[in-house]
């Protein structure tokens, strides 16, 4: 079974090296029998985000000149061989046995086409992480459980074939929400499976940029949006760099 794993980066020349560095000790580690490309999207960045990720070896670029992250994902879709593909943020850090989990999730249940987990913030204060580690267990989960499908943008991975049988991601989507619409969509052709031991580390740069309360009050609504009316509601967002 082969992975593509899948990076969008606009303007991510600082964060992106580490993101790569950690997928590929990732690889090296604990991904031996898996057959692993590494796509990156450069999605119109005008930094040096294409020299950065080419600066690593087995690092496929890809350049996509229309703005935005559906559209970024989109395109890393069509340019993906793997089986699997695994979307991550330009600034996340993989930890050690990730792909072997998502992997093995796959490998065991032919009905499952999504596999997601949370995020622990790697530069948040202490007070932000208990907060963010209450959010998951005691509001996603939960919603998770009545829903049965939940995704995060920047830690999910999907069969390509279920991807391609619901036609993708909606590029009509700016950036709020386009998770758990892919969740969505994606459940009505499968078992969509969140796991807080799944996790990924990922910098709280928004968190910071937006506020705690602001972030997760915007987050909630286009939850429910697109639970109850299968669109988000924020048509907007800030690119934080």
């Amino acid at each position: 079974m082969r992975l593509s794993i899948i990076i969008p980066a606009y303007n991510e020349e600082r964060y992106l090296p580490d993101c790569l560095a950690s997928i590929q000790r990732e690889i090296e580690l604990s991904a031996k029998s898996e057959d692993v490309e590494i796509l990156v999207i450069d999605n119109a960045s005008t930094d040096r985000t294409g020299d950065a990720a080419r600066a690593f070896s087995n690092v496929r670029v890809i350049r996509e000149d229309t703005k935005g992250l559906t559209c970024a994902r989109q395109r890393g879709l069509a340019a993906a061989s793997g089986d699997v593909l695994a979307f991550v943020d330009a600034d996340t850090r993989m930890p050690q046995g990730w792909i072997k989990q998502v992997m093995g999730v796959f490998k065991g249940c032919a009905e499952t086409v999504c596999v997601s987990g949370p995020y622990i913030y790697y530069d948040g204060s202490a007070i932000e992480g208990l907060l963010v580690g209450l959010y998951w267990r005691t509001l996603a989960l939960p919603a998770y459980w009545i829903t049965r499908y939940m995704a995060v943008g920047g830690n999910f991975a999907a069969r390509r074939e279920a991807l391609l049988k619901i036609g993708g991601f909606d590029q009509g989507i700016a950036f709020y929400g386009e998770d758990t619409n892919i969740a969505r969509r994606l459940a009505a052709v499968g078992k969509v499976k969140f796991y807080l031991r799944l996790p990924m580390y990922t910098s709280a740069r928004r968190l910071h940029g937006e506020g705690v309360w602001r972030m997760a009050l915007k987050y909630g609504a286009n939850f429910l949006s697109e639970v109850t009316l299968k669109r988000p509601v924020t048509s907007s967002y800030r690119d934080i760099r």
